[in-house]
Order: structure tokens, then sequence, then C-alpha cells
């Protein structure tokens, strides 16, 4: 069975998988419960890992820390999978969270959906993370000329210079908004522009009518979002599988 989706992406189903073909690495996403185990689950991994192997690409798993059989990890890993560092998985009410932003002197908010724009994304994440990002400016764009009312796009400037960006992805039909994408860069960390960028998606996400907000926070914007009150509901590792060069 196979499901169009936004930007291009081809969603699959494989038994109880659903895998998503068609962007920069394919993903793979389960049910909390796959309902296999032993033999059975490993010929199910070998199935994507060689799916993504014969497409000459990477494959990402992410796997929740409630999520079932508990052997999971152990088998992803003996088929090469990779584990990363586990991320938080926290939620937190946008009417609690919603207020007017408050910026340090000189920083201003704005949302984008020009092309331009969002190539800066990208080339501002690149720059802060040290690796290869120019692929969050395809799937943004993407995303804005497929489905612009499913994607908000914050960005922070100073001296016209991105500081700081992020989005929200919006699911018709739920009550959760997720946050996705703060990076801000080094020089400007622990001036409270993360923390306004929380407050801003927030307050769109209620006049918007959605209830929740919903991030895999990395263990350096976890406590941020902790203290401005979120809650952690579990964790998620994502497997990372790339093919043989």
């Amino acid at each position: 069975m196979r499901m169009p989706t936004l930007a291009g992406v081809i969603h699959e189903f494989d038994g109880p998988l659903r895998r998503s073909v068609g962007g920069h690495v394919g993903r793979i996403r389960a049910p909390r419960d796959l309902g296999v185990g032993g033999a059975e689950l490993d010929r199910l991994i070998a199935r994507q890992r060689d799916f993504f192997r014969d497409r000459g690409q990477g494959v990402e798993w992410k796997r929740a820390g409630h999520d079932l059989p508990p052997e999971l990890p152990e088998r992803l890993v003996a088929a090469g999978f990779v584990a990363a560092e586990p991320s938080a998985v926290l939620l937190g009410f946008a009417a609690e969270l919603a207020a007017s932003p408050v910026l340090p002197d000189g920083v201003t908010l704005r949302r984008v959906s020009a092309e331009e724009d969002l190539r800066r994304i990208a080339d501002h994440q690149t720059a802060v993370w040290g690796f290869d990002c120019s692929w969050v400016a395809d799937l943004l764009i993407g995303q804005v000329a497929a489905a612009p009312d499913r994607i908000s796009i914050l960005v922070a400037e100073a001296d016209r210079r991105f500081v700081c960006t992020a989005w929200s992805g919006y699911e018709p039909g739920t009550e959760f908004v997720a946050l996705l994408g703060g990076t801000t860069v080094p020089e400007w960390r622990g001036r409270g522009i993360y923390r306004a960028m929380i407050a801003a998606r927030a307050q769109e996400a209620v006049e918007r009518g959605f209830r929740l907000l919903h991030v895999d926070a990395s263990p350096d914007s976890a406590p941020i979002l902790r203290r401005c009150g979120f809650h952690q509901i579990t964790t998620s590792t994502h497997f990372h599988w790339t093919p043989p060069q």
C-alpha cells in the first residue's frame, strides 16, 4: 500500500511498519508493539535495510523508550543500525506556554516562507551543527509548496543574520503541534531566544486551536523546555543505517 504525502514523500506499509520513501533519507515508523520477535523480527528489519540498500540510501528507524518488543534495539544493531543519543520526548500545554516573546535588544522574529529564506535556514543549520544540512532547504520548500497550512517557520534575526531558526508542524485532525528544528548560534545561546521561539510558537498554536506541543528534545534543549513547563513522557532513539560506500 502506498500513500502520497508532503513534498513527494511516499508512505509504504510493510506489515506493521510504515516506510517513508522520497526524502533525503528513508524513515521507518512503527506502532508501539510490533507484535513480532525472534527470527521474524530479524527478517522484518533486514527487509527494510535491504530495501534502502537497493536504493543506495540511508534509513532512520525511530523507537520510543516504551515500545515493544524490548529486544528491538539489539536486533537493529545486529542488522547494522547505529543508535544515536536518546532524545527526551516532551509534551507541553500550548495555553500555558503561549506568551509574547521577550527578545534581547537588536533581535527580531519573523515568519518566513520564501525560498531564499528557507535556503538561508539550511545554511544557518549547517554552520551551527558542522555537517551538511542542505537537505533542510528542500524539505521546507517542499512542505511549504505542498501544504503551507501545515508548517510555520520562524527565524530570529540580528544584524540581518539568522541567530535562531525553528518551525512547527501541524497535523490536521489532531491536537498536536510538533516543534522542530530549533537551532541557535553558539554566541547567542543563554540569552532567551530559544525560549522566545517556544512562546511564539505556542501562541500561534493556541490561535490555531491546537492544544498540545510535542518535542523530541536534545540534551541541550530538554532542560530549557522543562523549565518552560514541558513534561517528559518517554524517550526516543533514532537508529541509523547507512549503505556501504
